[in-house]
């Protein structure tokens, strides 16, 4: 009899609070952006790399797609304009032009992510969807949406994103408009591939984004929103410790453990 009420006490207790027995959800790029490295054996090294990479195919503008190891498909700064593929699982928006976003998007995409509050608060995101956890940290925006071209500053009104998957941390800076402050690069935390807009003109200066991209110390940048900025100058403005690239693919596969050993700008086709 004891023991018939000491299994239901417990299975009562799990009902009544389950969060409790639950693992916080967290970020590992935030938990090793401090961390000593560790070493693993090359044999298994190989193995890993085989069986975690991840798929980025550039599609156009600020749209990159995003493809874990367990067969998410995201695509970041979606409009719908730039397709490759099957229909992304998860998409993510920045209230820009109408290149960054879609009011109307595909009503079979499961996740759309608005990198702005649509509730008057800023835009919050930490959340695991299959294999990727997906975070984002918030900034402010000259005004673009819609007809509304003023050029005020509205507030957390872009979103970077952060996707986490497969031991990699891969971050898309959006619609960028501002240096970012030490709160922001805190929250950000490690960054092992970047995309960053080059346009210097609708986003942020040439100088200004290569600061942000030095000091983020990514081990592959990879550009965006280009338009016609010569990549020369890019590459003087980031500084000699960035090799370049450039490919004849649309698309790279990589792992945490086939990073470059030097920070690279890989300039996929399209670019």
């Amino acid at each position: 009899m004891m023991r018939y009420f000491a299994v239901v006490s417990a299975l009562l207790f799990r009902l009544i609070v389950p969060a409790a027995a639950e693992e916080p959800v967290r970020s590992e790029c935030l938990a090793m952006a401090n961390a000593p490295p560790r070493a693993t054996p090359v044999s298994l090294r190989r193995i890993a790399a085989r069986a975690d990479e991840v798929s980025i195919t550039y599609a156009g503008h600020s749209t990159y797609y995003i493809e874990t190891p367990g067969g998410i498909r995201i695509a970041t700064d979606y409009s719908g304009a730039y397709r490759t593929g099957r229909l992304p699982d998860i998409v993510t928006m920045n209230r820009a032009h109408s290149t960054h976003y879609s009011l109307f998007p595909d009503p079979h995409i499961q996740h759309v992510l608005h990198g702005w509050g649509d509730d008057g608060q800023p835009a919050h995101y930490a959340m695991r969807i299959g294999d990727v956890y997906i975070r984002n940290v918030t900034t402010d925006i000259r005004r673009y949406f819609g007809e509304d071209s003023s050029g005020e500053m509205i507030k957390d009104g872009n979103s970077i994103f952060i996707f986490e998957v497969a031991g990699l941390c891969i971050g898309h800076l959006g619609h960028l408009h501002h240096k970012l402050d030490e709160t922001h690069f805190a929250a950000i935390g490690r960054l092992d591939i970047v995309m960053v807009p080059i346009d210097g003109t609708y986003t942020m200066s040439l100088d200004g984004v290569s600061e942000i991209t030095r000091r983020l110390r990514a081990s592959v940048v990879l550009p965006m929103h280009r338009f016609a900025t010569p990549l020369d100058e890019f590459m003087r403005l980031i500084g000699q410790q960035f090799e370049i690239d450039q490919r004849s693919e649309r698309t790279i596969r990589i792992s945490r453990d086939t990073l470059p050993s030097t920070p690279t700008v890989i300039i996929l086709d399209g670019v």
